[in-house]
């Protein structure tokens, strides 16, 4: 016979690893901060510069062929 699902044991879980996750995100937020305070005049993420994208590169749409 199957055990009974422990839900207490599964609730931990997940929010155990909301919390990992939302530290990780955090970090991630603060080391950025941290190189914005050191160069401020550097240029930001390129992902979200059009201009800075290759000649040729687009957002994933192909064009198809005629």
């Amino acid at each position: 016979m199957a055990f009974k699902p422990n839900y207490n044991q599964s609730r931990r879980e997940r929010e155990r690893n909301k919390a990992l996750k939302k530290q990780e995100k955090q970090q991630r937020r603060e080391e950025a901060a941290a190189l914005r305070k050191v160069d401020p005049d550097a240029p930001q993420d390129a992902a979200g510069d059009p201009e800075s994208a290759a000649p040729g590169e687009t957002d994933g749409a192909q064009e198809t062929p005629r």
